[in-house]
């Protein structure tokens, strides 16, 4: 069976803005639920949410049905937690607070096999089809396949941007703006001036050396990120939607109450009561 191509890579290719949506959730219907609604990808996380392999595992296995890239974060510094998520089938991963081209230059060492890099050969997972899939297709499917993005968000990451994009081997960048906000002394000011000026420069050093910029939100004007050059777009999480969803609800409901009759009106109460 020949091995599932990056959707990502392929709709950059034809010019495309693919569409991706973070999961904290670690339900593997809420993937499906995604892949069901046009989305290209799901964004899974093992740096800040305690999903376990297993879990992982199946959500990646979700986004697999639905033709849906899996872009795992991992957990940052061990050669083992980035290539689990490889071995596992996920489309590719994102390595947080990346702050220099040396430790650029030992990611893709550790994620890429020869001559690109000098990852350990296994091929029994999935991602071999379990030693079904000849050795040659494995090894240049995984080198040009898979997705390797490194994010920036520190003032050190900032000034080396320009030569950790120069690393070969690695697809695109990631700005964290809310990382960077935090570490700058702004936390949570997004449209701060530093903090534009950090996001425009992580997507020109992008553009330069022919890597893709990924936005972590939608968190600026479409038309400005596309224009700075962001190619890729996380349109949001599933915490969030499920949260705003649940307030817009619930003020439909207090909004009908207010207009019920005064016989009919339940006097009103705390809502942790």
């Amino acid at each position: 069976m020949k091995p599932r191509s990056s959707r990502i890579l392929s709709l950059l290719r034809q010019g495309q803005l693919p569409a991706v949506l973070k999961i904290n959730l670690s339900e593997p219907r809420v993937v499906e639920i995604a892949g069901l609604s046009g989305l290209d990808a799901v964004w899974l996380c093992m740096e800040h949410v305690p999903n376990d392999w297993v879990g992982i595992e199946n959500q990646i296995r979700a986004a697999r049905v639905h033709n849906l890239d899996s872009l795992v974060r991992v957990a940052k510094g061990s050669y083992s937690d980035y290539v689990r998520p490889l071995e596992a089938d996920a489309t590719g991963i994102i390595v947080p607070h990346v702050g220099s081209a040396e430790e650029a230059r030992q990611i893709v060492e550790w994620v890429r096999f020869r001559p690109v890099g000098k990852r350990a050969l296994d091929g029994g997972n999935i991602d071999g089809q379990f030693c079904l899939l000849p050795i040659e297709d494995y090894l240049r499917h995984s080198n040009e396949e898979r997705v390797i993005i490194l994010q920036i968000e520190s003032p050190e990451g900032l000034a080396n941007v320009e030569a950790i994009a120069a690393v070969p081997g690695f697809n695109g960048f990631l700005f964290g703006p809310g990382d960077f906000s935090h570490r700058i002394g702004q936390p949570g000011r997004l449209d701060a001036p530093e903090v534009v000026a950090a996001r425009q420069r992580v997507a020109a050093a992008a553009r330069q050396h022919g890597k893709f910029a990924m936005a972590a939100g939608l968190y600026a004007p479409f038309q400005d990120l596309v224009t700075e050059g962001h190619q890729v777009f996380n349109i949001g999480a599933d915490v969030i939607a499920l949260g705003a969803y649940a307030k817009q609800r619930l003020e439909l409901i207090r909004n009908h109450i207010d207009a019920l009759p005064a016989e009919l009106r339940p006097a009103a109460r705390s809502p942790y009561a």
